[in-house]
């Protein structure tokens, strides 16, 4: 293995669980949490997940497209959904990016995704982990 340097440690404080609230030790974040479909004011770990890995996924397709010498649109967008699903075996998560690239070739726009899959840290803390999909729209 290579090694590695951290470029950054997230630190979060939760209290309550998923109806509790959680506060990074830098105050940038400061929600209220609510159990994933319950009514309530907060958000859930899911909303959480879906908005870090498509954000964390745009970055990475910046950083494939400018590899190729394509500027990316600034219409991109990427829309999540992290759904929380229960089986015989217990809870278990499923998640999709529908990423949309206005004005790029499709071709070009997956052969972006792809590598984009490839390194975003999201991507690869999930793959083989939980089923998920990232397609082109």
């Amino acid at each position: 293995m290579s090694d590695t340097k951290t470029l950054y440690t997230a630190a979060v404080h939760v209290t309550g669980g998923r109806d509790g609230a959680a506060r990074s030790s830098d105050g940038r974040l400061d929600v209220k949490l609510s159990t994933a479909g319950a009514p309530g004011n907060g958000t859930n770990p899911e909303q959480l997940f879906a908005a870090g890995w498509s954000a964390c996924f745009q970055g990475a397709m910046a950083i494939a497209a400018k590899a190729k010498g394509i500027a990316l649109p600034p219409e991109l967008a990427i829309d999540a959904e992290v759904e929380l699903r229960q089986g015989d075996d217990g809870y278990a998560l499923a998640a999709r990016l529908n990423v949309r690239v206005p004005g790029i070739d499709p071709d070009v726009a997956r052969q972006i995704i792809e590598a984009a899959h490839r390194t975003c840290p999201y991507s690869k803390a999930i793959k083989g982990n939980i089923d998920a999909v990232v397609a082109l729209v």
